[in-house]
């Protein structure tokens, strides 16, 4: 009986500790109610999915705050996505309706108050995506809880319109384009009015994302549309100055869409695009994967941002003055351009297999197109100058994925970090390069055994899976794991990664125009790792020297 009474107490002692939770929200729409989980003694969360943003918005049109809703909202599952291609392409998922949101907030022994909030901006070219990420057995990739739980951190993670009901642009006023990027915005403005009630600190707001998510970060903190809203904001392969990030010539690929769905391309095309089939409008945004060096994969991202003279009133590179007072981290992966130059020149993951020297050349020739001949010329001799005589064939295969990367992500980011450093910016600023290598590499058949990080690799070190799902990984993957959630979620509340709640493997230093120091991050670093000048000399040829020689051709 003394033992029946000493459980009982025990379950009423649990119960207690365990019960720290918000309960019902209330926020601008109404009531709004999640699922609370008990994750230890004196440490639990809420979680909820599915909370609306804004209204279901109108085709080509910017959203508009939510009606509001009667009752309590039971927000505890996720919302569809926002209307896409299906991964093979061949047909489309998702739902017009989509501007939804997902929280999660952890408790101590104490519901949370003023807590950092770290606002997520998914990836996937701006033609797919979801708030919830990639999901494998109810194990949902943008799963907020490991990096809330470790960090002390609010995480929302939103929905955004992508593919052609997201980035169709006629470039004029008729159909503007950037349709996505607002309802981004406007995410980001709901986050700011009503966090306060889920114990969040509205002045605090840290915007993350990675590949296309990047770049939407760096162009929502340089639109004037953001003012005072983003106190921080870190870019995971990808900014605003990257080649495929903004279309240059929008009305070009809507009247390439408008023909495929029977629309006029003359002043009626708006008009005749807003009236058809939503399906049938994403799936003729489907992108051609037959690429080869000569004509580069990332030259068919034409879903894109577009300079529209209100999301963006200039070109990116004269915008950042609207970032000078936001601390912000940017970096790529040792290998980010892999993923893509593997489409281009499919030998480079065959290890028995040579890549043709010719195909460095070639690839080359499309990304230096507008300078014709002498910038082709200027980038082979940069870029081969190491190889002595006879180059190995890893060394071509190698040199193939730098230029790549350099090309896609790594130049445009560095260039995007002077400027933010050179802005007059009283926000910090920090360059890393993530470097853990694939895990796939020398195992399966696709990947080489020299592979580094490819593009995506750190979404799952950021997202804590080494933690969630322990046995697919390795205690090294836990090590890395846990540092980048260290630098992440103390940068959210400090501004500085090396000062939080949590310990670092190695001081990261700020990045300035005359230092140019960046952290190299992976699971073995120490504070050797901090490097200064990262590719100088292909960041110089790309920066300087090629945008020098005369221009023959332009869009």
């Amino acid at each position: 009986m003394a033992k029946l009474g000493i459980l009982v107490a025990i379950a009423v002692f649990l119960e207690t500790v365990s019960a720290t939770s918000l309960g019902v929200v209330n926020t601008e729409g109404g009531a709004v109610q999640g699922k609370n989980i008990w994750l230890g003694l004196f440490r639990s969360m809420d979680v909820f999915k599915g909370i609306p943003f804004a209204d279901i918005p109108g085709r080509f049109e910017k959203p508009k705050r939510h009606p509001g809703w009667d009752g309590t909202l039971k927000a505890t599952d996720y919302r569809p996505r926002c209307l896409q291609l299906n991964i093979l392409m061949t047909d489309t998922m998702g739902s017009e309706d989509c501007l939804y949101l997902n929280i999660w907030v952890p408790h101590g022994s104490s519901v949370s108050r003023d807590l950092p909030v770290m606002v997520w901006i998914y990836g996937g070219g701006f033609l797919v995506g979801g708030a919830m990420g990639a999901n494998f057995l109810d194990n949902y990739l943008y799963d907020g809880q490991e990096i809330a739980d470790r960090g002390n951190v609010i995480v929302v993670t939103l929905g955004y319109r992508v593919g052609t009901l997201g980035f169709l642009s006629t470039g004029d006023s008729s159909l503007p384009g950037n349709y996505g990027l607002w309802d981004q915005q406007a995410a980001i403005a709901w986050v700011h009015r009503n966090i306060r009630s889920f114990g969040g600190d509205p002045d605090n707001i840290t915007v993350f994302g990675e590949s296309a998510g990047a770049a939407s970060v760096s162009f929502q903190t340089i639109t004037p549309h953001n003012k005072g809203l983003i106190r921080r904001a870190i870019s995971q392969s990808g900014v605003a100055l990257c080649p495929w990030a903004v279309n240059p010539n929008p009305r070009r690929f809507a009247e390439e869409i408008a023909l495929k769905v029977n629309c006029p391309t003359d002043q009626n095309m708006a008009a005749c695009l807003k009236m058809t089939d939503p399906g049938l409008l994403t799936m003729a945004g489907t992108i051609s994967l037959s690429s080869s060096p000569d004509n580069p994969v990332v030259f068919n991202l034409l879903l894109a941002a577009v300079v529209d003279g209100d999301f963006l009133p200039d070109e990116p590179q004269n915008l950042f003055h609207n970032a000078a007072s936001i601390d912000y981290i940017a970096g790529v992966n040792d290998m980010d351009g892999h993923l893509f130059t593997a489409v281009d020149v499919p030998t480079v993951n065959s290890p028995m297999v040579d890549t043709p020297i010719e195909d460095v050349r070639r690839l080359l020739t499309a990304y230096t197109r507008e300078k014709g001949k002498a910038g082709a010329d200027n980038a082979y001799s940069t870029y081969t100058s190491t190889w002595g005589s006879s180059p190995s064939w890893e060394t071509i295969k190698k040199t193939i994925v730098e230029i790549g990367t350099d090309y896609i992500f790594l130049v445009p980011t560095q260039a995007a970090l002077y400027l933010h450093a050179g802005s007059g910016a009283t926000g910090r600023t920090y360059s890393y390069l993530f470097s853990e290598p694939n895990r796939m590499g020398g195992v399966a058949r696709p990947y080489p055994s020299w592979m580094g990080a490819d593009h995506a690799d750190d979404l799952q070190y950021v997202f804590g899976k080494p933690f969630a799902t322990p046995l697919g990984y390795w205690p090294r993957h836990r090590d890395v794991s846990g540092y980048m959630i260290a630098y992440w979620t103390n940068f959210a509340k400090t501004g500085d990664p090396n000062k939080g709640d949590l310990s670092v493997p190695a001081v990261w230093p700020e990045f300035t125009a005359s230092g140019h120091q960046f952290l190299e991050i992976n699971s073995d670093m120490n504070s050797n790792f901090v490097k200064q000048k990262m590719r100088m000399r292909y960041v110089h040829f790309w920066t300087s020297i090629l945008p020098s020689l005369p221009t023959l051709y332009s869009e």
